[in-house]
């Protein structure tokens, strides 16, 4: 079983394919808003590393926010579309819960833009506490002594970003099956105005 595992939702593209309970092949790349010019080079390159064809994809799973608007609709789209013609399955992994990795009992956040982010609390990706949208203010009183993953320097931290394709991996158990992949929607966590605050 060939899984092609894809994330655009932030300011990383993030590309892995996994056989099976194996990871074959990787990238992370650092691109905000240059996701859907980049994409398509790196899985080209991702397939040759890995020796794998397009159509030996058996099933992908992507991250499916929140996050940047259109960002998260780049690998949907592709997820969508590829899934559909090739009648393979599609699922899901919450954008915060795969920034936690396999943490113990961590906080996530990441730039939402207009002083906020999303922020959500995880025991190796389980979500502990309900994920929002909160002022920078908020979650500095939320968090306590957990670790913080992601845009920690938004609230005077460290920028600490786990290994995504890994990620992935770890959190295989996580993944939410897609019942009908053309009913597929990003999860937004604010609305579609919200993200044209710059």
């Amino acid at each position: 079983m060939i899984t092609l595992c894809m994330d655009t939702s932030h300011k990383h593209l993030t590309l892995a394919l996994i056989k099976d309970d194996a990871l074959l092949a990787s990238s992370m790349t650092e691109c905000f808003k240059q996701q859907s010019e980049t994409i398509f080079p790196e899985l080209e390159v991702l397939c040759k590393e890995a020796n794998v064809q397009p159509s030996d994809i058996n099933q992908i799973v992507i991250a499916s926010g929140p996050g940047s608007y259109t960002g998260v609709r780049i690998a949907m789209t592709i997820a969508k579309v590829f899934c559909a013609t090739k009648d393979i399955p599609c699922y899901t992994l919450n954008t915060l819960q795969l920034y936690s990795g396999n943490h113990d009992n961590c906080c996530v956040l990441l730039d939402a833009r207009g002083k906020r982010a999303y922020f959500g609390k995880f025991n190796k990706g389980v979500a502990i506490e309900d994920l929002g949208v909160y002022t920078l203010d908020e979650i500095s009183a939320f968090i306590t002594n957990e670790e913080v993953l992601g845009d920690g320097t938004l609230i005077g931290r460290e920028d600490i970003y786990v290994d995504l394709a890994k990620s992935f991996l770890d959190l295989k158990p996580q993944w939410k099956k897609v019942e009908n992949i053309h009913l597929l929607v990003p999860e937004y966590l604010k609305s579609s105005d919200e993200y044209l605050v710059k």
